[in-house]
């Protein structure tokens, strides 16, 4: 299999709103009735879910009326996120066409639909003109990248001056196996993991700054802890991350944390500014 068909495969989900207007139903909720908390449990598709998404809005210091691409939007949590909290005109991409298709119907539940702009669109082929943006966030995007200095470049010809890009990525932080499968890939193929190092340079020779950077490992593991506590508490709830990520989601979220928890990938946080801005 190409790698295009490795990674359609790894991310298709057909009937994906369904199966959520399902869940939502089984946890008391009225699909016609939704704020978007009320999807939180479902459409934050990252490590540390929606505080993860604050954490780095946070650092980005997003204002109201700020123009904001997310690349890799996954459900659209962060998207939604972004426009209703930070009150951002944002577009949202990712090359997932299940995905981009129920993001966009959930935004439409939650009265959202008119103030984000989703579209099925490559990381690395942004479909923007210059200078278009205030912000751009990259949540757990750059593990399926392969071609990290052509996504930076990219990111950087669309940001405008004085802009900034917010990156948070699970990045390889010791020598070892990572066990498959995760969130991110079925298969060694589809994965691209790298070092900070990495992600550094190539956004240096991109034109980027450095402007903050954490490894978020504690963050990482506390959530995975918590959730765990919660599941063996209260149970598996009908409205979870098991619905997008498939038939392999328990085993997905025990590789995920034992992969982090023996130090060989972390889910680190990096804030670039534009060089000379």
């Amino acid at each position: 299999m190409s790698f295009e068909s490795d990674f359609a495969a790894h991310y298709a989900r057909p009937a994906l709103e369904g199966k959520i207007v399902a869940a939502l139903e089984a946890a008391g909720k009225d699909p016609e009735r939704l704020s978007f908390e009320d999807l939180a449990p479902v459409d934050e598709f990252h490590v540390g879910g929606r505080q993860a998404t604050v954490d780095l809005a946070d650092r980005l210091g997003l204002a109201p009326g700020m123009a904001l691409l997310d690349i890799g939007c996954g459900l659209g949590g962060a998207s939604r996120y972004f426009a209703e909290r930070r009150q951002c005109r944002v577009t949202a991409i990712d090359l997932a066409p299940d995905f981009v298709r129920t993001a966009e119907a959930l935004a439409e539940r939650v009265g959202l639909g008119g103030r984000i702009d989703y579209r099925e669109a490559s990381a690395t082929a942004l479909p923007f003109a210059p200078t278009s943006f205030d912000r751009v966030t990259c949540m757990h995007v750059g593990m399926n990248i392969a071609d990290k200095p052509g996504l930076f470049a990219g990111i950087r010809r669309v940001l405008k001056p004085g802009g900034r890009l917010g990156i948070y990525d699970v990045m390889r932080t010791a020598d070892g196996a990572i066990a498959y499968p995760v969130p991110w890939a079925s298969i060694e193929t589809t994965s691209f993991v790298s070092s900070p190092a990495e992600y550094r340079a190539a956004a240096e020779a991109a034109g980027f700054t450095l402007i903050s950077e954490r490894d978020r490992r504690d963050f990482g593991l506390a959530y995975f802890r918590d959730l765990q506590a919660r599941t063996a508490a209260e149970g598996v709830s009908p409205l979870g991350l098991h619905i997008p990520m498939g038939q392999t989601a328990v085993r997905q979220m025990v590789n995920i944390f034992t992969n982090i928890q023996r130090g060989v990938v972390s889910p680190v946080e990096m804030v670039f500014g534009v060089v000379g801005a």
